[in-house]
């Protein structure tokens, strides 16, 4: 089974997964278990999910070490560019578009990723390097008409995300199962559809569009989009948990940091937008 990022569909770690996770062939051919394919299901013999030994199996210190090297891939080079790249008031386009292609090139490789059978680490690393491109520099003109504190908050802010989003799941607080899979599929559908017909209505008719980025409704969906990527961030913790309770082979910590990386991007941004809001945007 596939999971999801807001951005675009990647792999889960499931049981049919290529047969890595060592669910009991006879219960899948018995059809005991309906949701065999699903990797928040349970053994429903048992109600407990299966855990069966591996050598070369995925670990947490596997996942913590390449997400450390993921992000920290993509906070070198987003201080790079704000540093580089300095905005110019002046000229705002030649920054702009650099952060825009930086953004395409990290999507492209992103979506290649997303299609490939296995994880490519040079791939993944070279998402994480543009896509800080990206972020160093829509910060650094965060940081110039807004103040570098817009910046600070964002950065915190985020951090507290994540950080509230595991203790949650680690208390228990968060089940995520089929149904909350399911509702946060449709909600984040929901969500990306109203923003891009919001780019188009500012694209072809100016200003903010349907004004759902700034004033009121940009707080108002601001706030969805933390609340939708604290979802994901709840997602990605359960991926990672059913890989290494499955024994999924180590490689799979990349799509892992992969996950988490593109996840935290997208609620830095949302952050990012509803502190400029906050200090005087529109």
């Amino acid at each position: 089974m596939r999971s999801s990022n807001p951005v675009f569909s990647r792999r889960g770690f499931s049981r049919d997964n290529g047969g890595y996770a060592g669910f009991d062939a006879q219960h899948q051919q018995a059809g005991t278990n309906p949701y065999a394919t699903n990797p928040y299901a349970m053994d429903p013999a048992t109600g407990m999910p299966q855990a069966p030994a591996r050598t070369n199996a995925m670990t947490i210190d596997d996942v913590v070490s390449r997400t450390a090297m993921t992000l920290g891939t993509l906070i070198v080079t987003a201080t790079l560019s704000w540093v580089l790249l300095p905005v110019d008031p002046a000229n705002l386009t030649k920054s702009y578009a650099i952060g825009i292609g930086a953004a395409l090139v990290a999507f492209v490789f992103a979506i290649i990723q997303s299609f490939k059978q296995k994880a490519a680490p040079g791939l993944i690393l070279a998402y994480a390097a543009f896509e800080g491109v990206f972020l160093g520099v829509i910060s650094a003109a965060t940081s110039t008409y807004f103040g570098a504190g817009v910046v600070i908050q964002a950065v915190l802010g985020t951090m507290c995300v994540f950080a509230a989003v595991l203790l949650a799941y680690k208390m228990g607080w968060i089940r995520v199962n089929r149904r909350f899979f399911g509702f946060v599929m449709a909600a984040a559908l929901g969500f990306m559809l109203l923003m891009l017909a919001n780019t188009l209505f500012a694209v072809f008719g100016g200003g903010d569009g349907l004004g759902f980025r700034s004033g009121g409704l940009g707080l108002l969906f601001g706030a969805i989009g933390v609340i939708l990527g604290a979802c994901f961030l709840a997602l990605d913790f359960k991926q990672v948990e059913d890989g290494v309770t499955y024994g999924a082979p180590r490689e799979e910590a990349w799509l892992a940091a992969f996950g988490l990386t593109m996840t935290l991007v997208w609620i830095y941004i949302e952050m990012l937008r509803i502190f400029q809001i906050l200090s005087g945007d529109d």
